[in-house]
């Protein structure tokens, strides 16, 4: 008996999935008892003949005899993913582990099962008093620096959309889907092409992979902000609390994500090599679901389907880059824009959906391709943080640019393509509420000239993108981290034996499930021995 797999089958959206041996069938011209054990893993939609819309499958199945045409055998070992088998603790040091975003977290669940002393320290609060402080904000415009959509339990991935879609290909992708699996998620998302939990799930699911971290005896501590790495001999020893309470480590995992800017300048101080790299800025766009819908699937509304996605991007030829990018990211269908600052009087916005994605506006940021050389050449200070600083400004405009805390500054897309402001605005969700504003008084020139033209681009594509009833809402400033701290091969930083600088806040991951294999990856560096002192 053989194991083996049909890819690019075409089913009907609406099909029963009962039905979907048939299918396979007659395409491999045979009947459908002979495919024993079928099993779905892998599904996306095909939307390219709306409004005749497909599912297109791969299935795996038991087949007896000589492998049918357009199948392929392929290996056992294939069916699952084996559980990590981590090295087993050789010493008895603590670890540390600063911040519980997916990097963070995960880190955490794989040294604390291998049987190390984990001390897990995040600055912000456990996730469900943490959702409290973010409803006050969107309620009345009250910030907590320190509990907010980027920092608490769970990271900045803990409100957006949940998406696990990742180019990422190590066998540890396939080991935290199914640790989300384990702690509550969809089981749906081992088979979707393009999986995603929602925030409403992500609360129960982190506060599950804190309990297994408990349970194999690691510690967690809330509201314990690291302020400085403290060295001897070169090598990191020990992490120093905003309270002044020191910590002893025999390494430190820096799993800050990417809004930590007071622990990155921390860390350059403390010697941590630091390079400022590429990244991305602009505004979230906002369009009424069914206009999104219609425009991808043919229909204002799919049950089967749910919201519609979109995923655009846009090149503009730049004598400094040849082509400079612009492009949608952290699409939320059925979602909702918030408020995402972490420092007082400035302004930043993300996007986020709960996992029915049921309200009636889909958003996304729509952003420009940024490069250091960008920001000197616009008289920024040449150094590691020249990204930082000019978030700082974009974020501070868009704090000015309003009357009220935190309400955000907004114009018409058709206004800002035609470059008016007629102070009238499209419906939104936004909350606690948006402002018409002028958008040059935000950001400059060189990001909206960009802005406009991928907009102009992304409606040739989607139709009506440009139209009167989407909002560009600012400043969409977070996307990735603007800094890299520099390692070697072992994961250790540069120059500073003990750290171990993890995840997005380190420029080496983009989202929930590659900073989670990042923290993965560093867990087993330290349990291999490859991490010497």
């Amino acid at each position: 008996m053989a194991l083996c797999r049909l890819s690019n089958l075409k089913v009907p959206v609406g099909a029963d999935e009962s039905g979907i041996p048939a299918f396979a069938a007659k395409a491999l011209k045979t009947v459908p008892n002979r495919l024993r054990a079928l099993r779905v893993v892998k599904r996306s939609v095909d939307a390219r003949k709306k409004p005749k819309l497909f599912w297109v499958l791969q299935v795996e199945f038991e087949w007896e005899g000589p492998v049918p045409p357009g199948a392929e055998e392929i290996p056992r070992s294939s069916l699952d993913v084996p559980e990590p088998n981590w090295p087993k603790a050789s010493s008895p040091g603590p670890i540390v582990i600063v911040g519980a975003g997916p990097a963070g977290l995960f880190a955490a669940l794989a040294l604390s099962e291998a049987g190390r002393r984990v001390i897990l320290l995040e600055r912000g609060k456990p996730v469900d008093e943490r959702m409290k402080d973010i409803g006050a904000l969107r309620a009345s415009g009250v910030l907590d620096p320190e509990s907010n959509v980027c920092f608490g339990e769970g990271g900045a991935g803990a409100y957006t959309d949940g998406k696990l879609y990742t180019r990422v290909k190590h066998p540890f992708v396939r080991w935290v889907y199914k640790a989300f699996v384990a702690a509550g998620a969809d089981p749906e998302i081992l088979v979707d092409a393009h999986p995603h939990l929602g925030t409403d799930r992500l609360v129960a699911i982190v506060k599950r992979l804190r309990e297994r971290i408990l349970a194999a005896g690691g510690e967690v501590r809330f509201q314990a902000r690291v302020a400085s790495l403290v060295k001897a001999g070169g090598a990191v020893r020990a992490v120093r609390l905003a309270s002044g309470e020191e910590i002893a480590a025999e390494a430190v995992v820096l799993a800050i994500g990417h809004s930590a800017r007071d622990t990155i300048e921390s860390a350059l101080a403390s010697g941590v090599l630091i390079e400022p790299k590429p990244f991305a800025v602009g505004v979230r766009a906002e369009h009424p679901q069914e206009l999104v819908n219609l425009a991808q699937y043919g229909a204002r509304r799919i049950p089967q389907l749910g919201a519609a996605a979109y995923s655009l991007t846009h090149q503009i030829p730049d004598p400094r880059l040849k082509q400079r990018g612009v492009y949608s990211f952290c699409m939320c269908p059925g979602g909702f824009v918030v408020p995402s600052p972490t420092e007082p009087e400035r302004l930043a916005v993300n996007g986020m959906s709960n996992s029915g994605r049921s309200t009636p506006f889909a958003n996304s940021g729509v952003v420009v391709q940024i490069t250091p050389e960008d920001l000197i050449a616009a008289g920024l200070p040449e150094g590691p943080l020249v990204g930082i600083a000019f978030q700082r400004e974009l974020e501070a405009a868009a704090f000015r640019a309003v009357t009220r805390a935190y309400h955000a500054p907004a114009v018409r897309i058709d206004d800002f393509l035609a470059g008016r402001t007629s102070g009238v605005l499209a419906s939104s969700n936004y909350r606690p509420g948006l402002e018409a504003a002028d958008l040059r008084a935000v950001m400059p020139p060189w990001v909206l000239d960009p802005l406009a033209e991928g907009i102009r681009g992304f409606a040739r594509k989607l139709k009506g993108y440009d139209s009167a009833e989407g909002n560009l809402i600012a400043v969409e400033s977070r996307t990735s981290s603007p800094i890299r701290m520099t390692r070697g091969g072992d994961y250790q930083a540069v120059g500073v034996p003990g750290l171990y600088p993890v995840g997005e806040g380190a420029g080496y991951a983009g989202g929930i499930v590659s900073a989670a294999v990042d923290g993965l990856r560093a867990a087993e560096a330290i349990l291999s021995g490859r991490a010497s002192r």
